[in-house]
């Protein structure tokens, strides 16, 4: 399994190194995840945490993060 360091830095690239809206994007999809969604993964996800299978999966670009509308 790769570091953990290497999944983040893959991670941040996919949201062009914005820190706070990939800690939002895990946080979301983690918390999806926790509430029954299917890991779109393609490996044993069993023994993962949820945060790590949501970085994983937006390291691989699974998971496409468009930004945030301003809810006012």
């Amino acid at each position: 399994m790769i570091r953990l360091e290497e999944r983040i830095s893959k991670a941040l690239k996919q949201v062009d190194n914005d820190r706070y809206i990939l800690a939002i994007a895990v946080g979301q999809r983690a918390d999806e995840l926790s509430k029954g969604a299917k890991p779109l993964l393609e490996l044993n996800t069993q023994k993962m945490k949820y945060t790590d299978i949501a970085i994983d999966e937006i390291a691989a670009g699974l998971l496409k993060i468009e930004g945030f509308v301003d809810k006012k």
